[in-house]
Order: structure tokens, then sequence, then C-alpha cells
């Protein structure tokens, strides 16, 4: 199993990407994780939020596969303590050997499309954050995540 974060847009704020390449380098230790960046659109101005959608929809689906189990990080979805993320994650572990797939969709939000492919929808917060910070606050949860199912001092309870 591997964990991938696919996102649209680059990440282009410095700390982001300092961010995502250590709790990158910390995930490694336990599970392979990779950040798929799908590229910005071009030329929407005359394109509505929906047309947008569509295509940075299309654009995701491309890059999934069948077997994926696709979790989309959206506002609408399920919140969780850490503890309990650890206990989910840990549990789709032990019944599946498919790759997770936790999916950030650009500013409008995601497509029917990939809202009818997701297996699940996770929310970070009530609050909004940008979705270049999405990144980083995912990225230490998951990392947060493994050492609590490994037992390591790193989150205090």
């Amino acid at each position: 199993m591997k964990i991938t974060l696919l996102t649209v847009g680059r990440t282009d704020v410095d700390w982001v990407k300092e961010s995502l390449d250590l709790y990158g380098s910390r995930l490694s230790h336990y599970v392979p994780f990779s950040v798929v960046e799908i590229p910005q659109l071009k030329g929407t101005a005359s394109l509505s939020k929906e047309q947008i959608k569509e295509k940075e929809g299309e654009a995701i689906l491309r890059i999934l596969k069948g077997a994926d189990h696709v979790v989309l990080l959206d506002e609408r979805g399920k919140e969780y303590r850490s503890v309990e993320f650890a206990g989910v994650l840990q549990g789709f572990m032990s019944r599946s050997s498919a790759d997770l797939v936790f999916v950030t969709g650009g500013a409008y939000g995601f497509s029917k499309a990939v809202y009818d492919r997701a297996d699940g929808k996770m929310s970070l917060s009530k609050m909004t954050f940008s979705h270049q910070m999405v990144r980083t606050i995912f990225a230490e949860q998951l990392y947060r995540a493994f050492t609590i199912i490994k037992g390591e001092p790193y989150h205090h309870e």
C-alpha cells in the first residue's frame, strides 16, 4: 500500500514545500508517500466555476486508478480527532492493500464526477484553510497518525 496526496495546482509557497519535504521524509519510515500535483488550469477567465470544477475533475479522474481508495479532503467531510484518524487509517491498512489517495480540489471544490468516484470525504477542520496550507496540515496529521499507530512519543494526549 502507498499513500498519495493529489493536489490541484503547484506547491509554490516555500515554507509549504519545506514542510511537505519534512513530513514526506518522516512518512517514508512508515509508508511510501508522494505528492502528485495537477497543473493549474490556464485560460480560465472565460470559464464558469462549474466549468473549472469539471475540467479539474477530469484531470483528477485521469490520475486515479480503479483500485485506489479515494478520500476527498472536503469541508463537508467527516472530522476526526488525531487518535480517531489513526484508528481509521490502521483499520483500512489491516483490511485492504489498495493504495490510498487523498485529494485536495481547486478553489471551487470538486466536480460531481469526482464526488461520485470518491470512497469517502474527510474534513481537517470546520475552518477554511488555503489550498497550500492544507497540504502541510494534512501531511503533518498523516505523520501524527502513524506515530500514534506505532506508539511513538510524538502525540501527547
